[in-house]
């Protein structure tokens, strides 16, 4: 019988059409200042963000996870693991905020939410079930073509990687609003219980690219 796994190796190639990649994983199997997932959108503005997705690493290093540049700011919407420790820089128009004392365990799947609301400046982290306090970043809203990556930092537009901010690991089930979603969304979310899936971008239906070496696999295969 044939192995029941999806494992596919795609250099530079694009999605036709959006895909249902329930049940799949994004692997990022080595450091290198190439290897992407490029997220595609028509929305130019964000009054508001929440993000979630679930991810394991083993990494020590500071890395991007996920990171939003427009035209105006490289950093208009960056989650950032930025040291050794347990601590996460979330950046908003180019303001950030760290959230430490996290417990984020290597080789261990974390689930992780991330909102900012743009008229308080209010951002607040959520993992694995666990809300954070509320830090201000920054006010305003998102605007301009936006360029989302999975798996690297942007300093500049589209561009600018460094390979030891690179990220390393698994990451599923990302998803991003243009809203403050309710809390008993993120609670659903981090369950994974029936949830309303992002509006910007959703698991169940993401357009995306595939830059460098990235792989897919099942998730039963991983989890």
């Amino acid at each position: 019988m044939e192995k029941l796994i999806l494992l596919m190796v795609i250099f530079g190639t694009c999605c036709a059409a959006p895909q249902d990649l329930s049940g799949k994983v994004f692997v990022f199997p080595k450091e290198t200042n190439t290897n992407r997932v490029v997220l595609v959108t028509p929305k130019t503005r964000f009054n508001s963000v929440t993000t979630c997705l679930r991810y394991q690493s083993d990494l020590r290093r500071t890395y991007g996870i996920f990171s939003l540049a427009t035209p105006t700011f490289n950093n208009d919407f960056l989650i950032y693991k930025c040291n050794a420790e347990s601590d996460i820089e979330l950046n908003a128009r180019d303001g950030k905020a760290d959230f430490t004392s996290l417990k984020l365990d290597a080789n261990t799947w974390h689930s992780m939410c991330a909102t900012w609301d743009s008229s308080t400046g209010l951002a607040q982290l959520w993992v694995d079930g666990k809300a954070t306090t509320k830090k201000f970043v920054q006010t305003g809203a998102i605007t301009g073509a936006p360029i989302a990556i999975l798996g690297q930092e942007q300093d500049t537009y589209g561009g600018g990687f460094d390979a030891k901010k690179s990220f390393i690991g698994m990451i599923t089930d990302f998803h991003m609003w243009d809203t403050v979603i309710p809390t008993c969304e993120i609670r659903r979310y981090m369950e994974d219980k029936h949830f309303s899936p992002g509006n910007v971008f959703s698991w169940k239906a993401l357009d995306f690219q595939v830059k460098g070496q990235v792989l897919m696999e099942l998730t039963s295969e991983v989890m």
